[in-house]
């Protein structure tokens, strides 16, 4: 794993910002609607075939649980590769493909793919010409609701798209003029809306926006913003000298299809390194909010990061679990190096509080994920402070993934710190739409030699911990555990690895050759179960040399 050169480091050090929050606006168009066919109602949210992935996470809930057992402890180790599709393009390769029916759709910043899932033959590609493409070239992928597909861009449109050939049936425009803002997560689609945020959050006078968009023709049904313009949540962003920043989407989102609530995962505040400047308690970035899918209307938060002086976002998609004890449950795995399960029972319930600044998500746990160290020291305008997790370390773009056959939460680390001493000049702001860490020392990164990465299980009522696996490289790729016992991951090595759910043991691997940060899911096509993983993501930002992207899928012989 090779140790960042100076000048690659300065330019990462810029990068890495938009990643935590990548940039958006407040300014709305009205959406284009020329190519959208008359619709006589509303699409529904998709049923999820065992034998699909339709979503990011597979299931609205966000538990990354595939019910298929052909592949089972006693015959993975027959796994063998059954095809491969190579990207045309060599890209940060961070998607969650998805597969429906036994096509495989997924993105890259500026292509749209469908290939056959298990022949990896190619069935369409469609790019997109954006007017600013991505600094850090990431989509992390679609949604899909009745026959469309969704997606945003870097030029902060969504679009949906016809999944026989790729054709956009409508594409809006949320704010094409905002600087610095882009949509790269991956939305859901349910009860027919796409809710869908915008990233940047680290750029000057960017804060992020949830929108539930009207999957018929893209016209916006509401929208929700993490920094309210006036209020009691308003009233703790104290200091009025710089531009409010902050709060921004760059990974997906969770619904709770019983009581039609929306949990969004809300990014850091900025500067990230500067709590002088940025006095107050910043609400409501880095929290975990509960939204009223139908009005947008907020149920209840529970800020997890409080002043925060580590570009620590809440980032990772919230995991819905009801647990063995019949517990319901909130997992937030994020850049804290934390998993924190939360209560969100009196959310269910539809008696969450309806005022500025009331909880209703309590906190039931708080775990380590990988290396904390100096949390609480004070960073200093003198000199570097070394701290754990960095701000490319602990759960990034994929959270927690939940067995309901051992109650288990599954989680992916980076153990990765960071050294960062503080901008001495305290006068100058940077021109709205420009990254804004507060550092001084251009390369906050330790040598990336240094990462190593942690799989970690977790009893999903106590947070007990069940087993952990120390992986030599980072852990970025989705895990993803099965109903054959088996949980899937991959580190940053190119390592494909499946362990044994209970135990944690490893009980076949692969390397692929690439460094591997995207999804990993397992569905059936071709009549037998198939394990897809993303995988060469040549990154800006993160370690590891990708010659070539590829869609690699594995099967029995």
């Amino acid at each position: 794993m090779p140790v960042r050169t100076p000048v690659l480091a300065v330019a990462i050090g810029a990068a890495v910002v938009a990643m935590s929050a990548c940039s958006g606006s407040n300014t709305e168009k009205a959406p284009d609607t020329t190519h959208a066919p008359s619709i006589a109602a509303a699409p529904s949210a998709p049923m999820v075939s065992p034998e699909d992935w339709p979503g990011y996470n597979r299931t609205l809930a966000g538990d990354r649980f595939s019910p298929l057992a052909e592949i089972t402890r006693q015959n993975v180790t027959q796994m063998k590769s059954v095809c491969t599709y190579n990207l045309p393009e060599v890209t940060s390769l961070q998607t969650g493909p998805i597969v429906v029916h036994g096509t495989m759709y997924f993105t890259t910043d500026t292509i749209s793919y469908a290939i056959d899932a298990s022949t990896c033959a190619e069935r369409w590609k469609q790019p997109w010409h954006s007017a600013k493409p991505s600094p850090l070239l990431v989509n992390r992928g679609f949604a899909y609701m009745d026959g469309r597909l969704f997606r945003g861009t870097s030029d902060s449109h969504v679009l949906a798209m016809d999944t026989t050939d790729g054709k956009v049936l409508w594409d809006h425009a949320i704010s094409v003029n905002a600087p610095g803002m882009s949509i790269p997560m991956a939305p859901i689609a349910a009860d027919g809306k796409v809710f869908v945020g915008n990233a940047g959050g680290d750029q000057v006078g960017v804060t992020g926006h949830v929108y539930a968009l009207d999957a018929r023709d893209g016209h916006v049904l509401w929208q929700f913003d993490v920094v309210p313009d006036s209020g009691p949540a308003r009233a703790t962003w104290t200091n009025t000298r710089i531009p409010v920043t902050g709060g921004g989407f760059w990974t997906s989102f969770t619904f709770d299809t019983a009581s039609k609530v929306l949990y969004v995962p809300a990014g850091n505040p900025a500067p990230d390194f500067e709590t002088e400047l940025r006095t107050g308690d910043n609400l409501y970035t880095n929290s975990v909010i509960a939204l009223d899918a139908a009005t947008g209307r907020m149920l209840g938060y529970n800020q997890l990061v409080k002043r925060d002086m580590h570009d620590w976002d809440v980032d990772s998609p919230p995991t819905l679990v009801t647990t063995h004890a019949g517990t319901r449950i909130v997992a937030s795995a994020n850049k804290d190096g934390q998993l924190a399960v939360l209560d969100r029972s009196q959310i269910a319930r539809g008696r969450a509080p309806t005022g500025d600044l009331g909880t209703a998500l309590p906190m039931l746990y708080i775990r380590p994920t990988t290396t904390r160290q100096n949390v609480d020291t004070p960073l200093s305008r003198d000199h570097a402070t070394r701290f754990c997790p960095g701000i490319t370390g602990g759960s990034e773009w994929n959270g927690a993934a939940y067995s309901p056959n051992t109650n288990s939460l599954y989680v992916g680390a980076v153990d990765w710190c960071a050294s960062v001493q503080l901008k001495r000049d305290t006068t100058t702001i940077p021109p709205a739409g420009t990254t804004w860490l507060g550092n001084e020392n251009a390369n906050p990164f330790v040598p990336a030699s240094e990462a190593r990465g942690w799989l970690t299980s977790f009893d999903a009522d106590s947070g007990t911990v069940r087993w952990k696996f120390h992986a030599p490289h980072p852990m970025l790729a989705g895990v993803t555990p099965t109903a054959g016992g088996i949980v899937f991951a991959a580190d940053m090595s190119g390592e494909l690895y499946a362990f044994g759910a209970d135990s944690g043991h490893v009980l076949w691997k692969t390397n692929t050759g690439q460094s591997t940060g995207g999804g990993i899911i397992s569905y059936s096509a071709g009549g037998r179960q198939l394990v897809a993983v993303a995988s060469g993501m040549k990154s800006p930002v993160w370690p590891g040399v990708a010659k070539q992207s590829r869609i690699l899928i594995y099967g029995l012989r």
